[in-house]
């Protein structure tokens, strides 16, 4: 079965960083995009990033861009979100999920992992 674990979520002082990883299994990760969502406290779901299947090619919102990079390690089945100059917008409960695409095609991504929280505070 289709399972995404994130992992590396944690409490960061503003302007700090952080890396998140996801692990994949269970199904072709090195066939699909891939995506990051994240809800903060209170709010909804933001898509933040997606990556195309082989990482040639990234997405971002423009809430984020230019701070963080997602990438991917196919040989490891891994996903990873670098997140860098963190505000304390960017609290949020962060989700790895599978599929995606250039914009946030939520109904696209099928599955998603239980999400680990990221808190940005001083």
């Amino acid at each position: 079965q289709v399972q995404l674990v994130e992992s590396g979520g944690g409490l960061v002082q503003p302007g700090g960083s952080l890396r998140l990883s996801c692990a994949a299994s269970g199904f072709t990760f090195s066939s699909l995009y891939m995506s990051w969502v994240r809800q903060a406290p209170g709010k909804g779901l933001e898509w933040v990033s997606s990556i195309y299947s082989d990482g040639s090619n990234t997405y971002y919102a423009d809430s984020v861009k230019g701070r963080f990079t997602i990438s991917r390690d196919n040989a490891k089945n891994t996903l990873y979100l670098q997140m860098n100059s963190l505000k304390s917008e960017d609290t949020a409960v962060y989700y790895c999920a599978k599929g995606g695409s250039w914009y946030p095609d939520y109904y696209g991504m099928d599955y998603w992992g239980k999400g680990t929280l990221v808190t940005v505070s001083s």
